[in-house]
């Protein structure tokens, strides 16, 4: 990673309205040698001004405009597994107050299945006893968009034009599911 002149870290500092007592919290660089750096009274070490750096561009991604999907997301995925009943996801969304739910094959996402989905198939003839008693496989919708939590908001946002949901993976794993509900907390 290539930096700026170490001259610019005031510069950075005061663009993010930070101060050089919260930049030496977050950096472990003493608020003292911060302000000599600044004031170019000191020539800071290469390794003192990646660390301010880092420190700032990491203030920076935290900042409102650049939060990504993990920020927002909501942990604790509910999820059903698609060799479950109709029923159990229906009772589970009762439950938790979810209309949709992931659905997964073991740890991987193949499908989702709402109350739309369970209730669309009532208005085309299914009988309640025959849902509750059909695989979620047999019934459920096409899976949500998985990305990765690093990914910034603004492409979260364009996926969900096309998706009632997106799932967070770290490492392909499934950390936190991202709905409206959520987009909303941004405003």
């Amino acid at each position: 990673m290539r930096f700026p002149p170490a001259s610019d870290i005031r510069k950075l500092r005061k663009v993010l309205d930070v101060t050089q007592a919260e930049l030496a919290k977050r950096s472990g660089i003493s608020q003292s040698a911060i302000a000599k750096i600044e004031r170019e009274n000191i020539s800071a070490s290469y390794d003192t001004v990646v660390k301010l750096f880092e420190t700032l561009e990491n203030m920076s991604r935290n900042d409102e405009n650049h939060k990504t999907a993990v920020d927002v997301a909501s942990k604790g995925v509910v999820t059903i597994q698609c060799t479950e009943k109709v029923r159990a996801a229906s009772d589970l969304m009762k439950t938790t107050g979810f209309s949709q739910l992931p659905v997964l094959k073991g740890e991987v996402p193949v499908g989702s299945i709402s109350e739309r989905t369970i209730l669309e198939l009532i208005r085309q003839g299914k009988t309640m006893d025959e849902l509750s008693g059909m695989s979620v496989a047999r019934v459920m919708g096409d899976m949500f968009p998985v990305v990765n939590e690093n990914t910034p908001m603004d492409t979260v946002t364009t996926l969900m034009g096309n998706a009632n949901a997106v799932l967070v993976a770290r490492k392909g794993k499934i950390i936190g599911v991202l709905t409206s509900a959520d987009l909303l907390k941004l405003i």
